[in-house]
């Protein structure tokens, strides 16, 4: 992880010059806040990895001389079955319809919203699939 989260610090930091060399050659607002929100969101990624590799300690991928074998064993745990990404999106994407339509359709779409994230987040501890 430590590969990856300097490899983001320099596009970050890459992105900060381009945006600088931008900013002065076209004096465009619109580009260069583009161009520094792309500069925050690969620096704050970076710091992530960093902050997570010191955390969790070395990983196959930061040895040179790993193998592919190295990196083997489970990773994380994925549900294979689950409906509630679909309802979270729908609901997302029914607040956000709701800053075009008006106050009241916002504010469903984020009651839906939350509800959906509940039942993705607790979908495992009720029900058929519960641990």
């Amino acid at each position: 992880m430590k590969i990856q989260g300097w490899m983001f610090l320099l596009c970050g930091i890459f992105f900060a010059a381009a945006d600088v060399v931008y900013w002065f050659w076209s004096k465009e607002p619109t580009g260069t806040t583009a161009m520094a929100i792309s500069v925050g969101l690969a620096l704050m990624i970076g710091y992530y990895l960093l902050f997570t590799a010191r955390r969790i300690g070395d990983q196959p991928e930061d040895n040179k001389e790993a193998e592919i074998s190295d990196g083997a064993g489970e990773i994380g745990f994925y549900s294979p079955h689950s409906w509630w990404p679909l309802f979270v999106c729908l609901s997302a994407a029914l607040t956000f319809f709701g800053f075009a339509v008006g106050w009241w359709l916002f504010f469903i779409g984020l009651f839906c919203t939350v509800m959906a994230m509940i039942g993705f987040v607790f979908q495992y501890y009720r029900g058929n699939f519960s641990h």
